[in-house]
């Protein structure tokens, strides 16, 4: 399962303008694919800031059998069209003024939470042609949000609930995002030039995935930004770094001073 979406990385337009996105504003996107297996990256692309979600969507190859959750900024029939030819399955939200017809109802679980459960054909003009697979349109109610949701769907087999948990799971990508901006210092940048600007920011990633490993491996339960703060103060003390990782409260030991030599002048 992974979880697909972009990000803005706002510029300024004066010093970036080569990055022009709005009148007024620059800006690069950031389009991530988060494994939920552990919750890395396994791709990723920088683009201008206009570049539309969709368009790089239609270029990602995955395999059969992959779960891709995603936002309605990827609602394409093109590609669900082409997900589903492919074996590949999707969870998404459904657009409100998308135009179907129910072929199938189902039956939901006893909760108050599940509202509907249905498979639909779309029907809006170009819809059919461009898609013309069965999908399933789940509604469900969130009593915590107050809110209701209507998921979208290829999937036949997975229980509505287990849909609409992995809808859920996709805020793992957006938790991503914020830990990158927040404590890889990806809002300011050293350079002005393209290069400099993605240079910084797949450094930024390397360093995540990096961070991410020492969280995993480290027997101590770090937060990221604790991790990130305590690095930076120890990035020059002279101590195994595993010992650090585990046991970071405890005092290092006394370096060794060896006893300074004397000359002897005759």
């Amino acid at each position: 399962m992974v979880s697909l979406d972009s990000t803005v990385i706002d510029l300024c337009m004066s010093m970036y303008d080569w990055a022009r996105f709005r009148r007024t504003k620059g800006a690069v996107k950031l389009h991530l694919v988060l494994d939920h297996d552990g919750y890395l990256p396994s791709f990723a692309v920088i683009t201008d800031g206009k570049c539309h979600d969709v368009k790089v969507a239609h270029l990602l190859k995955f395999d059969s059998g992959t779960i891709v959750v995603d936002d309605r900024g990827y609602n394409d029939y093109h590609l669900f069209a082409k997900w589903t030819s492919e074996g590949v399955f999707f969870v998404t939200r459904m657009k409100d003024n998308a135009l179907y017809i129910v072929i199938e109802e189902r039956e939901v679980p006893r909760n108050r939470s599940m509202l509907k459960d249905e498979i639909i054909l779309f029907t809006g003009a170009g819809a059919a042609e461009k898609c013309p697979y069965p999908m399933r349109r789940i509604e469900f109610y969130d009593a915590e949000k107050k809110q209701t949701f209507v998921f979208l769907t290829n999937t036949m087999k997975l229980g509505a609930t287990t849909v609409a948990a992995i809808y859920k799971d996709r805020w793992q990508i957006e938790l991503f995002f914020k830990a990158l901006k927040q404590n890889l210092k990806i809002k300011t940048f050293v350079g002005t030039t393209p290069n400099a600007v993605k240079v910084q920011i797949w450094t930024a990633l390397i360093a995540m995935l990096i961070l991410r490993y020492l969280q995993i491996k480290a027997a101590f339960n770090w937060s990221l930004s604790n991790l990130v703060a305590l690095l930076r103060m120890n990035l020059f003390t002279h101590r195994d770094l595993w010992t650090w990782l585990n046991e970071p409260f405890e005092t290092p030991p006394t370096p060794y001073s060896q006893e300074q030599m004397k000359l002897s002048f005759g």
